[in-house]
This record gives structure tokens, C-alpha cells and sequence, in this order.
């Protein structure tokens, strides 16, 4: 008898073995979706790269999946919360154009890219960054300056890219897998910041958003860091507010 009951312990550890493989395949499920390589005009303002470096932000939220995207990601182009930490390094540029906002001194041409293979609806990530940037409250809300949006060759570029792309065309800041920057004629948004946001922004992706373009477009123009005005408030937009609020109350635009 025990002879017997060997092999059929064997057998029946081998089915549960092969039911549970098939479980885990039925379970498993992936996806991602890319957007086509991409300047004359205005020129970035000189000086050496500039963005929120050297320090981590505090830990968000996980960045893994959700069961359904929130209206707010779609409009910001994102299309999941698993944010790959490396890509393939080459940018596909959005392809549209824009007419010139009336009434500023100076139109600059800014061109939109994101990195290929990346989870992002490419065309709903411009839609947001030119929608920021032609609110009345950005940067050319004064007249000053306006910004439209084109597919060729342009002197501003805002690029989305994945951690380590973004650390690459940032160098040489140090922007640690987590921060974004202006680099040249490129501003570089990182895609991890771009899809968890921070805590002092938790319940606020759009408004953390806002401020991430206005920040670094604001370094391409020239601006410099600044702090705290004081407790309560609001944080002026050229803070590093990735880093901490330091008492001051969110805000994402300069005016």
C-alpha cells in the first residue's frame, strides 16, 4: 500500500503545481502604449542647469496599477501608475501646432516630446503642458510672453521622460531618479513626478502638475530658487516645492 500511495502524492502535487502556474498566468497582465525624434526664436536663458537637485523628495504614493484611470491622469495624458524607472532613451515628438496668443511681446515656439514606449497619451500631455502655459496665471499672464506650440524645430523643448533618462538629460545635475530640471533648451519632466506627485500635493495631481511646468519653464526664462515667504503663505512657484512646503501653502503658478 505504501508503494502505491507514492506515486499518486506525486501526481497530485504535480496538478495543484500546474493549477497554480495557470493561475498566476490568468493573473498576470501588462501593457503600454508609445507616442513621432525630435530649436529657432528665443533662447533659453544662460547659465548652468537648473531644477529641483541634490535631496530626494519625501516617499508618494505607490506608483502600481489602479484598477481605473482618474479624469485627471487622463487629461495629463497618463494612462497607468506602474512608472517604468528606464526606457529606450529616444523622445518621439507630439505632433501639433498652435497659433500665436495675442497681445505678448514675444512668442516663443515650444516643442512637446515624450519618451518612446512610455505609458502617456502623448497628444493629452501637450494639451495640458500649452493649457498651463497659456493660462492667464503662468509666466505670460502679464503680456510679457507667450508660448505656441509646434512639431519642428523649437527653442523650448519640454520633454517627459522615465527616471533614468531624465538623470541622463539633466547631467550634470544630480537629479537622484526623482527630480526634473532645465537643461539647455530642454525642459525635462520626470515621469515618476509626473504620474505619483508628492505628499504636500496629495489630492492635488493637477496642481502639482501646474507647478512642475511652471517651475522648470520658469528656470528656462531665468528665474532663480526661491523660499518661503512665511508660514501660511503661498509658496512662490520658483520654491522647490518637490522638496517640502516649508510652511507655505501649495501653489503652482507665478502670478
Amino acid at each position: 500500500m505504501t508503494r502505491r500511495a507514492v506515486p499518486v502524492a506525486a501526481r497530485a502535487a504535480r496538478h495543484a503545481a500546474v493549477l497554480l502556474a495557470a493561475a498566476v498566468l490568468l493573473a498576470g497582465c501588462a501593457g503600454a502604449a508609445g507616442i513621432p525624434d525630435g530649436g529657432d526664436g528665443a533662447a533659453p536663458a544662460p547659465g548652468p542647469p537648473m531644477g529641483e537637485a541634490t535631496a530626494a523628495p519625501p516617499a508618494a504614493r505607490s506608483s502600481g496599477p489602479a484598477a481605473a484611470i482618474p479624469a485627471a491622469d487622463r487629461a495629463a495624458g497618463v494612462l497607468g501608475r506602474t512608472v517604468p524607472q528606464s526606457g529606450p532613451g529616444k523622445t518621439v515628438v507630439v505632433p501639433g501646432r498652435g497659433a500665436p496668443p495675442p497681445g505678448r511681446s514675444r512668442t516663443v515656439a515650444v516643442r512637446v516630446e515624450v519618451e518612446r514606449g512610455v505609458p502617456v497619451d502623448g497628444v493629452a500631455f501637450a494639451g495640458f503642458v500649452t493649457g498651463v502655459l497659456a493660462d492667464p496665471r503662468s509666466w505670460g499672464g502679464d503680456g510679457s510672453v507667450g508660448f505656441a506650440r509646434t512639431d519642428g524645430p523649437a527653442p523650448l523643448r519640454i520633454v517627459l521622460a522615465t527616471p533614468a533618462s531624465a538623470d541622463r538629460l539633466c547631467r550634470p545635475l544630480d537629479t537622484v531618479g526623482k527630480l526634473s530640471c532645465r537643461n539647455g533648451d530642454r525642459v525635462v519632466l520626470n515621469l515618476e513626478r509626473w504620474v505619483t506627485g508628492v505628499p504636500d500635493y496629495a489630492g492635488d495631481l493637477t496642481g502639482y502638475r501646474r507647478y512642475l511646468v511652471n517651475h522648470e519653464v520658469g528656470h528656462w526664462l531665468g528665474h532663480q530658487h526661491e523660499a518661503c515667504p512665511g508660514p501660511g503663505r503661498p509658496a512662490p512657484v520658483m520654491q522647490q516645492q518637490t522638496l517640502g512646503l516649508d510652511g507655505c501653502a501649495r501653489n503652482g503658478w507665478p502670478r
